[in-house]
């Protein structure tokens, strides 16, 4: 896998390594950067799934008061 080398503020990356309970920055910035992209599958699957369920509603004939 490729490699890449970013520059942060120490501050911010000691910080994710107290919140992630690790002791190195490169696990710390792997450990948000991994949670980052699972929540946002989890939130593009829940979306998903609500315009789903919308989409079944919008095809349910309606009863009609004729």
């Amino acid at each position: 896998m490729a490699k890449v080398t970013v520059s942060l503020d120490a501050d911010l990356v000691v910080e994710a390594m107290v919140l992630a309970g690790v002791g190195t920055p490169q696990d710390a910035v792997h450990l948000v950067l991994r949670d980052y992209i699972e929540r946002g599958h989890r939130t593009e699957a829940r979306v998903a799934a609500r315009d789903e369920a919308l989409r079944e509603v919008d095809v349910k004939p309606r009863d009609s008061d004729g």
